[in-house]
């Protein structure tokens, strides 16, 4: 199992129908709405980082009022 978090910038005031757009998503784990440099931050949860991957550039980019994206992979460490 792999884990992604992306960090969202969104057009003002799409905040809200961003979210909820994305939060229904396939491999969506969980989902905040955020204060500061990012609107948004989104935890993926797949079977590898290609299918995490995929389901930015595919699904959550393409998301009315998503301006850009920043994905973190999570690591393993046990």
């Amino acid at each position: 199992m792999a884990v992604g978090y992306v960090l969202v910038n969104v057009t003002p005031g799409m905040e809200i129908e961003a979210y909820n757009t994305i939060k229904g998503m396939k491999n969506v784990d969980d989902i905040t709405v955020l204060f500061g440099d990012y609107d948004l931050i989104i935890k993926l949860v797949a079977d590898d980082l290609a299918s995490i991957a995929k389901t930015v550039v595919e699904t959550i980019r393409p998301v009315e009022g998503v301006i850009n994206t920043k994905t973190l992979a999570g690591a393993d460490v046990v």
